[in-house]
């Protein structure tokens, strides 16, 4: 993997760079779309290529073992092929899925036992293997096995925990250079900083993390519940320490809003479920604002739902027809809702960039966190 930084804000920190690996080139600030399971919820892959464009989506290793499970993907020749993607794709290790399941599983050293969350079967994960199962799936950036400590946490937790993770990085590392690849292209590992909300913690991951050398480096254990200038505060702690030459990934983030300040604290890369999961419920994210479309109000406002026209959605139907689709209960609006709101994130990333290679970036972003969180 190739990591290009083409500018950096004046003002801010915000940069635009690109990623290219053997699946083509990432122009950053990005977003990637959450595709769980082998699939962005609601969209095929052609919309998903030809409408929403991105140049890279997320897996999530945890959810790809239990379905399919590993065996179906090998035959396939791994994720790319099973799910006719031939761009880029990027694997959440299952760390965050495990702090989800806290009531079913059992943290150690060696690893973690959990209960699926489908049929009640356990399981085991140890960074070792969770290196192999990415093999298999086949992803292009691999993430390291980490814990995700929660929030509130006890300073004491936070520091044993972070400690493992650096040493189920070590793990992962010595073990993924014994596994070979599975298929034609190659794989790059991105360790991932912890350390919950403490800055001393945050500043001590973020070194070891940066002295491993990676391709790139992540930033774990955020948007778990706390305040967004906690969030804030401790992605600065972290950009400041590593490197600037290579990629930076803020796990699991988030708002419009959210996105836009952290891009000017140095993040290159971003994934959430909040566009695809809110649109589902009716909430559509637009640079005037916010709309919940099916409040009445919308009724018979036969506007486009967008009047920049993003995607084709934007400009073909209607607010009030899909304030009528929600009320009816049609999966078409859920889709429809889903395109507009992937449509506006990407816009809103690639916007961005535009901005910092124009210089502008500071100015507009000011304009911009105006409007976002608006409610219309």
């Amino acid at each position: 993997m190739k990591f290009v930084l083409a500018k950096t804000d004046i003002e801010t920190k915000a940069r635009a760079g690109t990623i290219t690996t053997d699946h083509g080139k990432i122009e950053t600030p990005i977003f990637m779309p959450v595709g769980t399971v082998g699939t962005v919820k609601g969209v095929h892959q052609r919309e998903l290529r030809e409408d929403i464009n991105p140049d890279i989506i997320l897996g999530n290793t945890y959810h790809l073992y239990l379905r399919p499970h590993t065996e179906i993907l090998e035959k396939a020749g791994g994720l790319h092929k099973f799910m006719n993607w031939n761009r880029n794709i990027l694997t959440d290790s299952g760390g965050f899925q495990v702090y989800s399941l806290s009531a079913n599983r059992k943290i150690k050293e060696e690893g973690v036992k959990f209960k699926s969350h489908i049929d009640g079967s356990y399981h085991f994960f140890s960074p070792e293997k969770v290196m192999e199962i990415q093999r298999v799936i086949g992803a292009d950036i691999i993430m390291a096995f980490d814990e995700c400590t929660p929030y509130p946490c006890d300073y004491n937790y936070a520091k044993k925990s972070m400690q493992m993770t650096h040493r189920w990085l070590d793990r992962c590392i010595a073990h993924l250079e014994k596994t070979p690849l599975k298929y034609e292209h190659n794989q790059v590992l991105f360790p991932i900083v912890q350390g919950s909300t403490f800055p001393e913690l945050r500043k001590q991951s973020a070194e070891y993390i940066a002295s491993v050398d990676a391709p790139g480096n992540a930033i774990g254990g955020l948007s778990v519940g706390e305040p967004a200038e906690v969030m804030y505060e401790m992605t600065e702690i972290v950009t400041a320490v590593l490197p600037q030459d290579k990629p930076r990934y803020l796990m699991g983030v988030g708002t419009p809003v959210n996105i836009l300040e952290n891009i000017a604290l140095g993040i290159d890369m971003f994934d959430c479920v909040m566009p695809t999961r809110n649109g589902r419920n009716g909430m559509l994210f637009t640079a005037e604002g916010i709309i919940n479309i099916k409040n009445k109000k919308w009724e018979d406002d036969f506007s486009p739902i967008d009047a920049m026209g993003i995607t084709w959605v934007d400009t073909e139907y209607s607010k009030a027809y899909l304030r009528h689709l929600f009320s009816v209960n049609e999966m078409l609006g859920r889709q429809i809702a889903t395109i507009h709101n992937l449509g506006f994130y990407l816009w809103l990333v690639r916007e961005a960039r535009k901005q910092i290679l124009s210089g502008n970036f500071g100015s507009w972003k000011k304009e911009m966190i105006n409007k976002l969180d608006r409610r219309l």
